[in-house]
């Protein structure tokens, strides 16, 4: 049976409530989508989602860390992406799942029966751009990954995930960035191998050298400290004429 990971009642209590797809919503479009809206909880590790199911809901991770992976006919593998507290789940218009949803940690997510919702969009123009801004941001992740994947070196691709993850924590946060910041790192150095296209040998050779070098500090096996986030951002091999990560 799934644990429950946390108990809402209320849009308003909701930690996500300033950053979903919810989030330009006045009162009574709150009340709407409360008529619509159920949770569901998952435990690390349970499949959320089979690549190729039939979708009646449309959803928001409230809280926790999931996957998405595809797999190849000869049984590969390959995670194409992460989903964080805010993002969300599932197409307006789109019936079938294209990738499989796996929780990496306990995980709540805020389901929207999916007709409603798309009605919801035609009435409710704000809801629909920003589903439109949140499509576009992913986008960009998209790209940015892309650039990881393809042409940066191990050292790179470790210090540019933790800087992802770093960001995306400082938003939730809404802390001011820069300096020094924590963050919990949602995967396992197996899973980080996998995502990042590396060996497990190579993920642990690289932290420990951030480490040593003192570009990052571990409290246990998943709590990462940086002192400097800009020295870490020097290691992520992109163009600070470009604009910073964080």
């Amino acid at each position: 049976m799934n644990k429950s990971v946390i108990d809402l009642n209320e849009c308003t209590n909701c930690p996500i409530r300033h950053r979903a797809v919810c989030a330009r919503c006045e009162t009574d479009e709150l009340e709407q989508l409360e008529s619509m809206k159920y949770y569901r909880n998952y435990s690390a590790g349970q499949t959320m989602i089979w690549a190729g199911d039939k979708m009646d809901f449309v959803a928001s991770v409230v809280v926790g860390v999931a996957t998405l992976s595809q797999t190849m006919e000869d049984g590969r593998t390959q995670m194409v992406g992460l989903l964080l507290p805010s993002d969300f789940i599932g197409r307006p218009g789109r019936d079938i799942a294209p990738y499989n949803v796996t929780a990496v940690s306990d995980v709540t997510v805020c389901c929207f029966r999916k007709k409603p919702f798309e009605n919801m969009l035609v009435t409710t123009p704000h809801v629909g751009q920003r589903l439109l801004e949140m499509a576009l941001d992913e986008l960009d992740a998209a790209r940015e990954w892309m650039l990881l994947l393809g042409r940066k070196t191990a050292r790179e691709k470790i210090a540019s995930l933790i800087a992802i993850i770093a960001r995306r924590d400082n938003e939730a946060k809404s802390a001011i960035p820069g300096g020094q910041m924590s963050v919990d790192l949602p995967l396992t150095r197996e899973a980080m191998a996998d995502y990042l296209g590396l060996t497990l040998e190579t993920v642990s050779r690289q932290v420990s050298a951030l480490k040593r070098e003192g570009i990052i500090e571990l409290e246990g096996k998943r709590r990462v400290i940086i002192p400097d986030i800009d020295v870490l951002m020097d290691e992520t091999g992109d163009d600070s004429d470009g604009g910073p990560l964080i």
